[in-house]
């Protein structure tokens, strides 16, 4: 498989199988994680697998009750440290919230060469979250990832220009500036 082909099959995934992971395999995404890159290289992050069915239920009811993350053998718990961040960011704070976005991108990638599935979870209640894995106050919970066997195969519909149906075409996502904008140059997005 290809990282073109990883992209294109990607999916989130909500009902998982009851199969394990093996422990190789589950190396294999330490890993990943592991050799995602950081601003600076200073890998502000912590990444915490859970794998105790108790933990993993307290996770999905600390996650707006979205109990079926439960199903999953494995929740990945992204931890970043803002005081190891890099911080020359433009006034946006620190580099934690992209960091640890592109390691568990390189995650979900990955997963799918492995055939497992995975779910972006955003929405959850930071403070239970900690509460649950004795996170210290000082760390920020950026996002989880269940981990596990999709319960059912998941095929692609298509549209007849043959691109998933899910997904805008590119010429509607992707723009290209045609001329460099020149700060003397009148134009209605520079106002002096």
């Amino acid at each position: 498989m290809t990282v073109y082909d990883a992209v294109k099959n990607r999916r989130s995934v909500r009902s998982f199988s009851d199969k394990a992971i093996a422990a190789d395999v589950l190396e294999k995404m330490k890993q990943v994680l592991r050799y995602a890159p950081s601003a600076c290289n200073l890998q502000p992050w912590r990444f915490v697998i859970v794998t105790d069915p108790k933990l993993r239920g307290g996770l999905a009811k600390a996650s707006c009750d979205q109990l079926w993350m439960a199903q999953a053998p494995v929740i990945v718990v992204a931890c970043g440290f803002a005081d190891q961040a890099y911080k020359k960011m433009g006034g946006r704070g620190n580099s934690i919230d992209i960091d640890l976005a592109i390691a568990l991108d390189h995650l979900t990638l990955a997963a799918v060469e492995e055939g497992l599935g995975t779910c972006w979870i955003g929405a959850f209640r930071e403070e239970e979250v900690k509460s649950l894995l004795n996170v210290p106050g000082n760390v920020k919970v950026v996002a989880m990832i269940p981990l596990g066997y999709p319960a059912t195969a998941m095929e692609l519909r298509k549209v007849e220009t043959n691109e998933t149906a899910f997904r805008k075409r590119a010429t509607q996502i992707v723009s290209k500036i045609k001329q460099t904008i020149h700060a003397e140059a009148h134009h209605p997005a520079i106002q002096k």
